[in-house]
């Protein structure tokens, strides 16, 4: 094949995929009243993801500067905190402040609505204290269950 017959190939591959994820995006959930359960959907689509929760619960604290929410997650990327937070300031959860000051100031702070998850993620912080090592000791034994299936399911060889 050509190299440039590849690359068509290539540039058609990433527009479907693009096209996909852009569909995913935007058209996800135009509404949530048509679907059971769909309440809990929209509120876990807006503190869903690996990071979001965490952010919101340290921010129930007060205030916080993106350099001190930085500081506490230090496996967290920059980017994806800004992301983060700019999510939930898409969704009216945070409240960003941004000063006008050299170098710029921006604090984050929780928003009314924001602050109206305080018990939901007091309630998942306790579920998840009481939960933890059980939950561990689940994906052990799991992870060892199928460990066990797959050395069974192989074929024994003869010498």
């Amino acid at each position: 094949m050509h190299r440039s017959r590849l690359f068509r190939k290539y540039v058609q591959f990433c527009a479907v995929v693009t096209e996909r994820l852009l569909y995913r995006l935007v058209m996800r959930h135009r509404s949530y009243q048509t679907q059971v359960g769909c309440s809990v959907e929209a509120t876990l689509e807006v503190i869903g993801g690996k990071w979001k929760g965490a952010i919101l619960y340290h921010l129930l604290d007060g205030t916080k500067r993106f350099n001190e929410l930085k500081r506490m997650f230090p496996s967290l990327t920059q980017r994806i905190l800004a992301q983060q937070l700019r999510e939930l300031e898409r969704d009216g959860i945070v409240h960003r402040e941004v000063y006008a000051e050299v170098p710029p100031r921006v604090e984050y702070s929780p928003s009314e609505m924001g602050r109206s998850l305080e018990p939901v993620l007091r309630a998942l912080r306790q579920w998840g204290a009481d939960h933890v090592n059980a939950v561990m000791t689940n994906r052990e034994e799991f992870s060892g269950n199928q460990l066990s299936r797959k050395q069974q399911s192989k074929p024994q060889r003869r010498s």
